[in-house]
């Protein structure tokens, strides 16, 4: 996977994580609509983490096989 091709990801995670904040109602954040948007905000952060540790991944290795 490009380096531009995860950064774009990223990008669509933030995006993702903006809409679902617009959808939860804070005066009952665990009831209907709300626990979906919360639930698709933590996947969307854990997207983010799963492609920012690949990224360092891929990092590390380029860096072992300079060596």
């Amino acid at each position: 996977m490009s380096k531009i091709l995860s950064i774009v990801l990223i990008v669509l995670a933030f995006a993702l994580i903006i809409y679902n904040v617009t959808m939860v109602n804070f005066e009952s954040p665990l009831e209907g609509n709300s626990i979906i948007a919360i639930i698709g905000i933590v996947a969307s952060l854990c997207a983010i983490v799963l492609l920012l540790i690949y990224m360092t991944s891929k990092k590390i290795e380029k860096k072992i096989n300079e060596n």
